[in-house]
């Protein structure tokens, strides 16, 4: 494992990439209180780390992690990621830890999430505002809707927060949340605010009708 003062001292040195090796591609730069990477860290080392864990930090933009073009797990826990961040595109992520950050608003949040990351197997988004659970006082009901509509975006995932994803959960979620004209709807190249709105409206409540009309036949074999 890798720190920022290690890098420090070994990027003075000029023998970094000696600190990353085949046995260790773990680069840690938690509570550093940084809001990027420097420049030289990153063209030193996105191309050979594997993992990142850039944790209790002040995180909010991540294009840098464009430079990482071979990480298979980030870990981004109690940074200010909100609804708005962008991920780049990163097909080769299949962990995520996002838990303890801003984030406000599901949609279109996922949905911008599964472009850039298709291929997740693991996420965890606890202590959001936008993930109801016993961590912020959402209730039950509330917890279940998010969890389905995230497994509808990521019917591929082994585990979603502190609980792995069971066939029967992806079962339900994708025929709760079916989005194929929506989804059609929102890949035009641009259309206004308002109707950005409306779409939002819409997606909301229809997985509202058809979440609560069959919550109560389906909570023993999801949960």
């Amino acid at each position: 494992m890798t720190s920022l003062a290690k890098l420090v001292y070994v990027n003075n040195r000029g023998d970094d990439a000696s600190y990353i090796t085949a046995e260790n591609k773990i680069l840690t730069l938690a509570y550093e209180n940084l809001e990027e990477i420097p420049l030289n860290l990153v063209y030193n080392f996105g191309s050979s780390v594997s993992t990142l864990d850039i944790s209790h930090n002040q995180f909010r933009c991540l294009d840098f992690l464009t430079q990482f073009d071979n990480l298979t797990s980030l870990i981004l826990d109690h940074n200010v990621v909100d609804s708005s961040t962008a991920f780049p595109s990163m097909p080769s992520l299949r962990l995520l830890w996002l838990n303890h950050n801003k984030v406000a608003s599901l949609y279109p949040f996922i949905r911008n999430l599964h472009n850039s990351c298709p291929n997740l197997r693991y996420l965890s988004l606890m202590g959001n505002t936008a993930a109801p659970s016993y961590l912020n006082g959402g209730s039950f009901y509330e917890y279940l809707q998010y969890r389905l509509f995230v497994i509808s975006w990521f019917p591929d995932l082994k585990h979603l927060d502190d609980r792995a994803v069971t066939s029967d959960q992806v079962d339900e979620a994708l025929r709760l949340f079916k989005r194929p004209l929506l989804d059609r709807f929102s890949l035009t190249s641009s259309y206004s605010p308002y109707l950005q709105f409306l779409q939002n409206k819409i997606t909301s409540f229809m997985a509202s009708v058809s979440f609560l009309s069959s919550t109560n036949n389906t909570r023993n074999s999801i949960v």
